[in-house]
């Protein structure tokens, strides 16, 4: 793989890792982070393990020069400041040069930053992820994509660095509608992960067994294999938070919404996710849905 010249945007339990990947393949990483010590601690920490990466006081500063920018942020506004605006990242971009954004937004900010990044000569593609905080530390994340096959081309050398599995979904804005079903379709399979949880604890059944017993036919699924054991343990500490899902789950609904279409089960689920927001879990793992349940006492 050539080497590039890389900057990547957002240090979180995600970029994070992401971003130590890159500089262990041996691309030219610059990094920015809004909270400036949280950068230089992953700098620090990186370099414990003889590797090398610079830390950028602005977003422009991190972009400039670079033949790809990367970010992994919260939400629309967070994307909007780092990127958008004169002191944003897209602005510092050469020509030629690729974005690709892997945080979880909505549809129309990726097309909105796509359309301003044509506008500059510069390719952008919307790459969501999933996988959470696991895959991103083991390179094993799924990467679901929009934008221009020209786009794609540039970005795929140095994303495949972090992904078990690239998809080229469609055009802008493509990635992260997909990213929205991808939620839809986890929050389903952990409402009923939940129940299914819930009653073999009220049979008074060896979790264990049960696990054994359905995990290697049709009720088998990442949630179950992954998760089973430590809901029934009340273990919730695993990285993806509610607070995330639930940002999430308003883009998927909202996406609904505009096409004219009604998700019943995913707005039953968001509001469960609500009370155990209510309830101090806000921080917690999505698999914490199955707080929304009484405990078992038998």
């Amino acid at each position: 793989m050539n080497m590039s010249k890389v900057a990547f945007l957002g240090l979180g339990v995600m970029g994070a890792p992401m971003a130590a990947h890159l500089a262990r393949a041996g691309h030219q990483v610059t990094v920015y982070n809004r909270t400036a010590a949280r950068a230089e601690a992953w700098q620090a920490k990186l370099a414990d393990e003889g590797f090398t990466a610079s830390v950028a006081a602005r977003p422009a500063e991190a972009a400039q020069g670079q033949d790809v920018v990367l970010a992994c942020l919260g939400n629309d506004n967070d994307l909007a400041a780092v990127i958008l605006g004169d002191d944003g990242a897209l602005k510092a971009m050469r020509k030629g040069a690729v974005f690709v954004d892997h945080t979880t937004v909505s549809p129309a900010i990726a097309r909105t930053v796509a359309a301003e990044a044509e506008n500059l000569g510069v390719l952008a593609v919307d790459a969501p992820v999933s996988g959470g905080q696991a895959g991103a530390e083991n390179g094993k994340l799924s990467i679901m994509c929009g934008g221009t096959d020209a786009a794609m081309a540039a970005a795929r050398p140095v994303i495949e660095t972090y992904a078990a599995r690239i998809v080229h979904v469609g055009a802008a804005g493509a990635g992260q509608a997909t990213k929205a079903v991808n939620q839809v379709c986890i929050a389903g399979v952990l409402a009923g992960l939940s129940e299914g949880v819930r009653l073999a604890q009220a049979e008074g059944l060896a979790m264990d067994k049960v696990l054994d017993a359905i995990s290697g036919g049709a009720a088998q699924s990442w949630q179950m294999e992954n998760r089973w054991a430590t809901m029934a343990a009340g273990e919730f500490d695993f990285g993806f938070a509610i607070d995330w899902m639930r940002k999430d789950l308003a883009i998927a609904l909202a996406e609904a919404k505009d096409a004219g279409l009604s998700l019943p089960i995913t707005a039953l689920v968001d509001q469960f996710y609500a009370q155990v927001q209510a309830d101090g879990g806000a921080r917690q793992d999505t698999s914490a849905l199955i707080r929304h349940l009484p405990e078992v006492t038998r």
